[in-house]
């Protein structure tokens, strides 16, 4: 139920931002895509600077977590299935 009420917010957070920006809502398709695009983006940036600080890998994270977050999972290769 958390998961749903911070939804909630943050999609009244956002319309506050189109508010203030004199964007309408819905959007028109370009201006919500790279506002969705930024939100998969950014969702990323603490969990990469979590792990500069702590001297982690960055690089295989990005690769593989952030990878598979915002890209989605991508269609396995048909041979490999085989």
């Amino acid at each position: 139920m958390k998961a749903y009420f911070l939804s909630l917010g943050a999609g009244l957070l956002v319309g506050v931002v189109y508010s203030l920006l004199g964007v309408r809502s819905p959007a028109p398709p370009v201006i919500a895509l790279l506002g969705l695009a930024g939100i998969l983006l950014g969702e990323q940036l603490v969990p990469i600077a979590k792990r500069i600080f702590d001297r982690k890998e960055v690089v295989a994270f990005v690769t593989s977590d952030c990878a598979d977050h915002v890209l989605g999972r991508l269609p396995a290769n048909r041979k490999d299935e085989a």
